[in-house]
């Protein structure tokens, strides 16, 4: 993937969150997915080539952001990706998700580590989120349970000292069958929530 200053660096604990969505995805469904602030696009650009039936809707508040993501899209040949511009749902169009996926900015932004090693160099506003890091993270299980049609799957990573406010957080908006996940260093990295049926 093609990175630039206006995306962050993909890392290995994405990859949990990718493995999680494709577990939930049937490999021949029609699905459809929205990823939420893509960047680079690593995230919706790996369901994409890995879940080729699925609509996947990638949407970042960066016009640059999105324009590395597109042409990610293009170099990689993957046409069932949509970039939009505009911030978290309210990009999205007017139709159910059976998945939504986030790797949005979860660092409290007086956190010592924004000035240190490679994150100097990626965006702020794609790091940092409010004085727990907890911003992003609440509009989003907010905004996403009203766009999943029911028994959709809202997936978030966060970070490794956020397990208890994140499952606090997906609770308290509504989600059932709440999972949080580790990734490879056993760090809590992912959690998963589902919209129930409503009545």
């Amino acid at each position: 993937l093609t990175v630039s200053p206006a995306t962050l660096i993909p890392r290995p604990e994405t990859e949990t969150l990718v493995v999680q969505a494709l577990q939930r995805i049937p490999e021949d469904a029609a699905a459809c997915v929205a990823d939420l602030g893509t960047g680079s696009g690593a995230i919706a650009l790996a369901i994409a080539r890995e879940r080729p039936r699925c609509r996947i809707i990638a949407t970042d508040i960066s016009r640059a952001a999105l324009a590395v993501a597109a042409a990610n899209a293009g170099r990689l040949g993957l046409d069932n990706v949509q970039c939009i511009a505009g911030d978290w749902c309210t990009a999205l169009p007017d139709i159910p998700f059976d998945l939504i996926v986030s790797n949005p900015p979860y660092i409290a932004e007086k956190d010592v580590h924004l000035t240190r090693g490679d994150v100097r160099f990626e965006p702020r506003r794609a790091l940092a989120s409010g004085p727990q890091g907890m911003d992003a993270l609440q509009q989003i299980a907010g905004c996403a349970y009203a766009r999943l049609r029911p028994h959709g799957w809202l997936l978030l990573e966060h970070g490794y000292d956020q397990v208890q406010a994140v499952l606090r957080l997906l609770h308290s908006s509504g989600y059932e069958q709440i999972k949080d996940y580790p990734d490879d260093a056993g760090l809590g990295r992912v959690i998963a929530g589902r919209r129930p049926v409503t009545p």
